[in-house]
């Protein structure tokens, strides 16, 4: 009965150390994205024409997430960038994330429009605080990559 009840303690003292460990670890966290000034059209930004493609010969990935890492499904995503003459209206549009937080965003390569070819990005979220951001496009790259992290409203 004693070996019994020294077993039963052994058993019981193994799991409360697991659930210790368990909930001792650190939970994943992305840092928020630092955000960028405004550029040209952020100004009307939620009003930017629904449509990932505002040309051909670059396309843009991205993922939208929160600080724990998780989706941010249904961010309104904007995005604008500079042809050959500068800024212009139709260099510009808008798209919604998806469950998995991911958009598509397709336009000419940018041109090098004060110093680099970039892509200004606003994200658009109820949650979360506005992001603006930007996407430098390396030179001779049709395609790139980015994660935006939001910040939550307090």
């Amino acid at each position: 009965m004693l070996r019994a009840l020294a077993c039963f303690a052994t058993a019981v003292a193994a799991v409360a150390v697991f659930a210790l460990t368990a909930s001792a670890t650190p939970v994943a966290r992305c840092q928020p994205t630092v955000s960028d000034a405004a550029g040209p059209f952020q100004q009307n930004g939620v009003n930017a024409p629904r449509r990932g493609k505002i040309g051909a010969g670059h396309v843009l990935h991205g993922r939208v997430v929160a600080p724990d890492c998780g989706p941010v499904a249904r961010a309104l995503v904007v995005f604008w960038q500079a042809g050959p003459n500068g800024y212009r209206p139709n260099g510009r549009g808008s798209v919604r994330t998806d469950r998995a937080g991911r958009f598509r965003i397709e336009g000419p390569v940018p041109a090098s429009y004060g110093g680099l070819p970039h892509i200004h990005i606003a994200v658009f979220h109820g949650e979360y605080e506005e992001l603006l951001s930007r996407y430098v496009v390396r030179r001779g790259a049709k395609s790139g990559r980015i994660q935006l992290v939001l910040t939550p409203l307090l």
